[in-house]
């Protein structure tokens, strides 16, 4: 071994003011105790692996410490022996060295097993250094005879790293491991030696499986582990031995060890494509996810089984029922992965047993009250809407246990039940009238204003029969209360003050004053009389009142101007369907007294809030086209036939959006590039589904694969550090390494002095630290010298990294450059992302940051001034391209992201074209404060320079 060749150690921080010098050290080793010893001996091997060796007490160790037969001083002699410099100028072997030499070998020869077992895990250390290791041979060898089995393993491990380095030492070492391993009986012995022989010679190894084959299944865990390796190693060449070896992973599928059932069922994939084995395989990898209990394990599981499920369609769906049984697990992505699988497996052979696990599932969430309950539900419910949309038969048996959860206290289970029973509704014309009837019946049991207005849009487009329609009307009316709204209240109010009267006319009536702040901060006076009203007004406010009529009451007006809509279109159609003039007539007064009252009580003191201007123009809207009714009859068109239609297209262009992403997907993965590389799999005679390849797949994890780089790409990163006159000239390539930022510094000496000294100090603002600091150099008289420094990023914020380079020139004089400042795009920390319009609304309420900026852009097409501020900022458009087609001056997306930290950044865009351009605003919306500014500020960046974003 070269003395050039010096190993790298992990920098130890230690301080030089409590460092002692050479002598105090040199004498705790002579005179010290064993503890002073120890303490003294770790502060030497800290300063050898700092890069400070003190070769001159190298003796003293050697003639004070070496002889002690303290354990913990052995074991840090080891330790030394392992850092300390043992090859001299000349790259000679130091004298020195062969009493450490000798103090091995007696160690190697100790009575005591421990120190035996320490010593020969401190050679596979230095192995690669053959003229220490060769005078210790026959000792090693002698120690895999020992009485013990803890010598008897590291000697395996010993004999190993110095086969694997210097194989000319031990010549015989394959045939002796062997031999060893025959007549071995201890579990860890015998695993260490069947190692060495699947890495030094496979040919021993599958000899000893095929002598061994009837008691693998016995064997100890870590052993079976290794037997499995071998196996798929042995694989990968044309094995003639490959039949016994699936039959000996078949029967490793049921032993106790959950390690060797998952590495077994994953190797059988790979040996074989018989269906019985993939279906073995699958069973296995279901039962680990039932029987483990580490959520990790069981994702890590899942992800396994649905890559199988990917590549052996059908195979796997008679084990869907299996797979359901996941789902008693409480945690709630295994959940969410499992029912993913089960979906992707359902078939019209097996979907009405899914849909009824699924029920009684759905059922269980509500007769026990477990945790994350409502979210598992919620769960249940979007499974058996996708289920019963994709199969027909199974809808009529589901919506109704369903529609049961509408009145659900937690509203998004509520609403995403409304969702399934629309989209039902409209799929499958044949339920529409069982289907009403029920949401006629559970109107009183409704909570939430979201679900009203989905139930009330249903009524009115599907309600047809004319005395469904009667019977609508009447249940409305009773979730509505009395009519009128305002008449009633005040009714309330006065028969309050009636009672309050009558109770206090014998009392002496006096009156009390006191002042008041109103909201303009002027004073007012307060009397007793109105105290009391205002009491009695709040009393008939907090009364019981039905349903409908709390929302309207507590300023949910929105829902109010549903309730008109869906009245106007059941008024409509009734008139249509009916020569009874009477009965239109009556049925039309009532709905246009409902809509009054609506207005009437929205301005009134009996509401939390006032009536929006944009609910009442609603209501009145429906108002006149009632008042209107056989004269408007262009209007009834709008109303009965065209929202239908618009939510029969929406459907529409779901499913053909759903269709062209499984599209591109199956096309992405058939796309091969005309100059990738050929593989004719033939040629190695390894099985058609050979995918996971181990090597690839260990070379990928420990970055042995190198990944090629776009060269103009990285030119683009530069960043120049100081001015072309400055007498050192600096240039930073910055890379982006997942959570860290590396900086690549190429430092150019452009004087004739030799530059000595030389120190690059960073700084760092925002959330950035810097991991590493740069070492001094010395920089000859134009030359070059390149440093790297590693940055640790822990947030999405604008970081700005800043600093100056320091050096002594001629003279010993100091001189110093500051270099420019290095501003960290956080755009390469966000992606976009994708959410549904709930989850997207959730997060624009809790978030608490807002930037709002204002648009006003040359551009004339609002639609790509999106696409730029989406290329702008790395976010995805939410708004489906439905609402975003045809010609309209005005634009309103919403936009997403997500952060690699897991942050969400979310924006709204909403602009309009004029003469001079796009003019409106972006809100963008974020937990951190951070995101919202940055992305702000890129836009704002962009229309400074009056360019098109993203360039």
């Amino acid at each position: 071994m070269s003395s050039s060749e010096t190993p790298c150690y992990t920098v130890v921080f230690e301080s030089s003011a409590e460092y002692p010098s050479a002598s105090e050290l040199r004498q705790g080793l002579e005179k010290g105790t064993d503890e002073v010893k120890i303490e003294t001996l770790r502060k030497i091997i800290v300063s050898t692996i700092n890069g400070n060796p003190q070769p001159n007490l190298m003796m003293p160790i050697i003639q004070f410490v070496l002889p002690s037969r303290n354990k913990q001083l052995k074991k840090l002699l080891h330790f030394y022996w392992e850092v300390c410099p043992k090859y001299d100028e000349s790259g000679k072997l130091k004298q020195e060295m062969i009493l450490v030499v000798n103090a091995i070998r007696n160690d190697l020869q100790h009575p005591n097993e421990y120190i035996r077992g320490a010593t020969l895990r401190f050679l596979q250390k230095i192995a690669k250094d053959a003229e220490l290791l060769e005078p210790l041979i026959p000792t090693c060898r002698s120690c895999l005879e020992h009485r013990h089995s803890y010598v008897r393993k590291n000697a395996v491990f010993a004999i190993y790293s110095i086969y694997r380095e210097f194989e000319h030492l031990i010549p015989d070492a394959p045939e002796l491991i062997y031999t060893f391993l025959i007549a071995e009986s201890d579990s860890a012995c015998k695993r260490n030696a069947f190692v060495f022989l699947a890495h030094c010679a496979m040919p021993k190894a599958v000899e000893y499986i095929l002598n061994i084959y009837d008691t693998i299944p016995s064997l100890d865990e870590a052993l079976q582990m290794s037997i499995i390796e071998v196996i798929r190693l042995d694989c990968k060449s044309d094995s003639a031995h490959r039949p016994r070896y699936i039959r000996c992973i078949f029967e490793l599928l049921n032993v106790s060890s959950h390690a060797v059932k998952y590495e077994a069922a994953t190797t059988l994939t790979t040996l074989t494509q018989n269906p019985a084995a993939v279906k073995a395989a699958a069973s296995c990898f279901i039962n680990l996810v039932v029987k483990e209990s580490d959520n990790n394990v069981k994702l890590i599981v899942l992800d396994r089984l649905e890559v199988l499920r990917s590549k052996h369609e059908h195979i796997l769906d008679t084990l869907i029922m299996d797979i359901l049984q996941i789902l008693t697990s409480a945690d709630m992505e295994v959940r969410r992965k499992a029912l993913s699988i089960v979906l992707s497996m359902t078939s019209s052979r097996n979907v009405e047993e899914v849909v009824l696990f699924l029920k009684k599932q759905l059922q269980r969430t509500q007769e026990a009250d477990f945790e994350k309950a409502p979210e598992y539900r919620q769960l249940l419910i979007q499974s058996i809407h996708v289920t019963a949309i994709k199969f027909s038969e199974v809808a009529a048996s589901v919506v109704h246990a369903l529609m049961d959860f509408l009145g659900d206290s937690n509203n998004p289970s509520a609403l995403d039940v409304v969702s399934f029973v629309r989209e039902v509704v409209e799929k499958f014309p044949p339920l529409r009238p069982t289907i009403t009837e029920k949401l006629i019946q559970t109107l009183s049991e409704i909570k939430s204003g979201k679900v009203f207005r989905g139930v009330l849009w249903i009524l009115g487009e599907y309600v047809e029969a004319v005395s469904d329609i009667q019977i609508a009307l009447q249940a409305i009316r009773k979730v509505l209360g009395e009519i009128p709204i305002l008449a009633s209240e005040q009714r309330l109010l006065d028969e309050a003050s009636t009672e309050v009267v009558e109770e206090d006319k014998d009392k002496p009536k006096t009156e009390s004053t006191r002042p008041k702040v109103l909201a303009d901060g002027t004073y007012a006076t307060e009397t007793a009389f109105s105290s009391t009203s205002a009491a009695r007004l709040d009393a008939v406010k907090a009364a019981t009142k039905p349903p409908l009529r709390a929302l309207i009451l507590n300023g949910d007006f929105f829902t109010g101007a549903v309730l008109s809509a869906a009245l106007t279109k059941l008024v409509l159609r009734f008139d249509e369907k009916t020569k009874d003039v009477v009965a239109s007539n009556s049925l039309r007064a009532e709905a246009m007294l409902i809509m009054t009252s609506i207005v009437r009580v929205g301005q009134s003191k009996f509401v939390t809030v006032q009536i929006d201007e944009d609910s009442n123009e609603r209501v009145m809207n429906c108002i006149q086209t009632l008042s209107e009714l056989q004269t408007q009859r262009a209007i009834h068109e709008v109303f009965l036939e065209e929202s239908k239609a618009a939510y029969s297209k929406m459907l529409g262009a779901q499913e053909k959006r759903a269709a062209e992403k499984k599209e591109a997907e199956s096309a992405k993965a058939a796309i091969i590039q005309i100059d990738d590389l050929l593989t004719f799999r033939q040629f190695s005679k390894k099985t058609a589904d050979d995918a996971i390849d181990y090597d690839a797949d260990v070379g990928l994890a420990t970055g042995s694969v190198e990944i090629q780089e776009d060269f103009m790409s990285n030119l683009s990163r530069i960043s120049q550090l100081t001015g072309f006159s400055d007498p050192i000239y600096a240039e930073a390539y910055v890379k982006m390494q997942g959570f860290d930022i590396l900086l690549d510094v190429l430092l150019v000496n452009q004087s004739s002095n030799t530059l000595q000294n030389l120190c690059l100090d960073f700084a760092t603002l925002g959330d950035l630290k810097i991991v590493e600091r740069p070492s001094v150099y010395t920089i000859a008289p134009h030359g070059f010298q390149s440093i790297k420094a590693t940055i640790k990023v822990s947030s999405t914020e604008t970081g700005v990294i800043f600093g100056s380079i320091l050096w002594e020139g001629p003279n010993m004089s100091e001189a110093c450059v500051i270099l420019n400042d290095i501003h960290i795009d956080i755009m390469d920390y966000i992606k976009p992302a994708h959410c549904n319009e709930a989850q997207f609304r959730s997060m624009w309420t809790e978030f608490e940051w807002e930037n709002r900026v204002n648009v006003n852009n040359p551009m004339t097409d609002p639609r790509e001034y999106l696409k730029h501020v989406m290329k702008a900022t790395n976010m995805s458009c939410l708004t489906p391209e439905g609402a975003l087609s045809g010609d309209c001056d005005f634009l309103s997306a919403n936009m997403y992201a997500r952060s690699l930290f897991g942050e969400d950044a979310l924006a709204n865009l909403s602009v309009e074209r004029t003469e001079a351009g796009v003019t409106g605003h972006v809100r963008i919306r974020s937990k951190t404060q951070g995101i919202a500014l940055s992305l702000g500020d890129r836009i704002t960046m962009a229309q400074k320079a009056n360019k098109p974003l993203g360039a």
